[in-house]
């Protein structure tokens, strides 16, 4: 039987393995840094740096979707769900859905105007999905950002 629920700080390496996993997904096997215990240390402290809710079933973690709060100068409080995932094999069991409709009661309750995610353009299943539900997917904006690397040569030409 599924359970959706509030993530543990036990539940971190479990997570960590999920998102291990879906970097494999998009192609990026390598590129995951973060140990259990930084998911630990940033997500349960009195000001966490993030949330997460897990899907259980059968005393097995077999989902998370890990999300965190910003500020539109637009619209105000948001959320942002920086990943869903589910582990490979339970695709297609209704354990994403049941995350995402989680998030979204989330933001109904914290009485956010936005919640936002990117997705990858060559995911076709995840943006059916997310349009199916009435999501918008903006096709205008792209996504920009300076890993590790960048903001030490950015620093550097200072």
């Amino acid at each position: 039987m599924l359970q959706i629920r509030k993530g543990t700080p036990e539940d971190m390496p479990a997570v960590l393995e999920l998102i291990t996993e879906l970097a494999v997904f998009e192609k990026e096997p390598d590129a995951v840094v973060i140990t259990a215990e930084d998911l630990v240390r940033d997500g349960f402290t009195s000001t966490p740096l993030f949330h997460t809710f897990v899907a259980e079933e059968n005393n097995t973690i077999i989902g998370v979707a890990l999300y965190y709060y910003r500020y539109s100068t637009w619209k105000g409080k948001t959320i942002h769900l920086e990943d869903l995932i589910v582990k490979e094999k339970n695709r297609g069991t209704g354990a994403g859905f049941a995350l995402y409709s989680e998030i979204i009661k989330q933001g109904k309750k914290d009485n956010v105007r936005r919640i936002e995610w990117n997705v990858l353009d060559w995911n076709t299943p995840a943006i059916e999905f997310y349009e199916k539900s009435g999501a918008k997917i903006l096709h205008d904006w792209r996504v920009a950002q300076m890993d590790e690397n960048g903001i030490n040569l950015f620093l550097n030409k200072e």
